[in-house]
């Protein structure tokens, strides 16, 4: 079992981490935004594409990497 925070399980992210996201718009190319989570959208323990997350600055996508 891995134990990289790569944004598949609920538990381990909260409102204020920073984090990397995919937005929608950027699925084609996988480029990563950066932000400090505000929401978390999904509301299942474990998602496959990651976490589907609303940042401070109001865009939403789904965590690939949790930074801190």
């Amino acid at each position: 079992m891995s134990n990289r925070k790569d944004g598949r399980n609920r538990n381990e992210i909260k409102p204020g981490l920073k984090v990397n996201i995919v937005l929608k718009a950027d699925q084609k190319t996988g480029k990563l935004t950066q932000g400090i989570v505000k929401d978390l959208l999904t509301n299942s323990n474990t998602h496959p594409h990651g976490i589907k997350v609303r940042l401070e600055d109001g865009q939403v996508g789904r965590v690939k990497e949790i930074l801190e």
